[in-house]
């Protein structure tokens, strides 16, 4: 997913970015693993801790929706 990898080019920990985003460690596993979808107010709070655009976690989604690159 779009978040792990982004986190995991920052460097950033499950623990990091959970503290970094004000979210819990356990919800950041579940939306990780596709387990849970985040409300679009988690989104944000997400790419403020890994300091990145709202727009960088989805816009793949829609690109492979539609079939582009």
């Amino acid at each position: 997913m779009q978040i792990r990898r982004l986190r995991e080019e920052r460097g950033y920990s499950l623990e990091e970015l959970a503290e970094r985003s004000g979210l819990s460690f356990r919800g950041l596993i579940y939306i990780e693993h596709g387990q849970r979808s985040p409300s679009v107010l988690t989104l944000l709070d997400i790419a403020a801790g890994l300091d990145v655009e709202p727009g960088e976690l989805v816009n793949h989604i829609t690109r492979e929706e539609f079939g582009k690159s």
